[in-house]
């Protein structure tokens, strides 16, 4: 068994077509074909079923595909550890991030951070599957809220923070400093839409509560939402950092109770990948950032 074998074989079952693999591959069909029989004779399985020209994976060849993640990781991570014995500060870090808040306090520790490893290409992107990205390898850190146990994942807390409404501060609820959980039923809202992680747990919170919430506007953009508040339409659920950022004096934060919404943020990155200095200097200056914030703002701090 040949790591060129296993990375063919990977690429097949991207593509699920050996023509259209071969040609990725650059090599001939005939030679595809030959090594891809080749391995399921050594492994004494069928690894594809073949369906006339189209092709189907068989659980054994899900369970070899799983392995082969498994043995190119790991060779990319012993590549990572021998670069870092050479000091060697190079290369590409990418981060992930919540869409929102999260994105803007990975962003407050690039100019320090691109001070301290100038030749390292950094990437952020705002996704909502962020987790499922790291578990896939596809990026290296990300800051999130904390995902449900996973034993792939290691889990960095940074703070705990609460989630108020915000309403402009002539609006008829203005005079008050609490509402119960369940008000928030009754009110106007501007929301995330339900395909965001904020808006999930929010669903599941009011379907806990027995209550139903229907926004009168939904948008994927904070500030947007943010403005529209502003303007005097509706109200909306925003967490503490954001309304700190972004409030100008022009909204006032209501404390939800019965119960209280609250959020852990946390990094994530996958067991099995090699953290390299750049990924480990990144984690240091945001947790040092987010300290400083939080002592300021009077948030729970994990770190010191």
């Amino acid at each position: 068994m040949e790591l060129r074998q296993l990375e063919h074989f990977m690429a097949l079952c991207e593509e699920m077509h050996f023509t259209k693999t071969a040609e990725k591959l650059r090599i001939g069909q005939p030679t595809l074909s030959y090594q891809m029989k080749a391995l399921e004779d050594e492994l004494g399985v069928r690894l594809f079923d073949r369906l006339g020209k189209k092709i189907a994976i068989t659980e054994a060849g899900e369970i070899l595909l799983e392995h082969c993640k498994m043995v190119f990781a790991n060779l990319e991570s012993a590549k990572d550890q021998i670069e870092e014995l050479q000091n060697v500060k190079r290369g590409k870090l990418v981060i992930g991030t919540l869409p929102g808040d999260l994105n803007h306090i990975a962003s407050m520790v690039l100019l320090e951070f691109h001070s301290k490893y100038p030749d390292v290409q950094i990437q952020i992107f705002s996704i909502d599957d962020v987790v499922e990205k790291v578990i896939q390898n596809e990026i290296d850190l990300a800051l999130t809220l904390m995902p449900g146990k996973d034993e792939r994942l290691t889990n960095i807390s940074l703070y705990e923070e609460e989630f108020f409404l915000a309403v402009r501060r002539d609006h008829v609820w203005s005079e008050r400093n609490a509402i119960d959980f369940k008000e928030i039923e009754h009110i106007p809202l501007i929301l995330n839409p339900k395909g965001h992680s904020f808006r999930q747990s929010l669903d599941a919170a009011c379907s806990v509560a027995g209550i139903q919430i229907q926004p009168i506007i939904e948008s994927t953009d904070s500030k947007s939402i943010l403005n529209l508040v502003k303007k005097g339409i509706g109200a909306t659920i925003i967490s503490d950092t954001l309304f700190s950022l972004e409030n100008e004096g022009v909204l006032k934060a209501i404390r939800i109770i019965n119960p209280a919404i609250i959020r852990e943020v946390t990094i994530v990155h996958h067991k099995q990948k090699h953290l390299g200095t750049a990924a480990k200097g990144f984690i240091e200056l945001l947790i040092s950032h987010v300290n400083r914030w939080n002592m300021h703002c009077g948030k729970t701090l994990f770190y010191s």
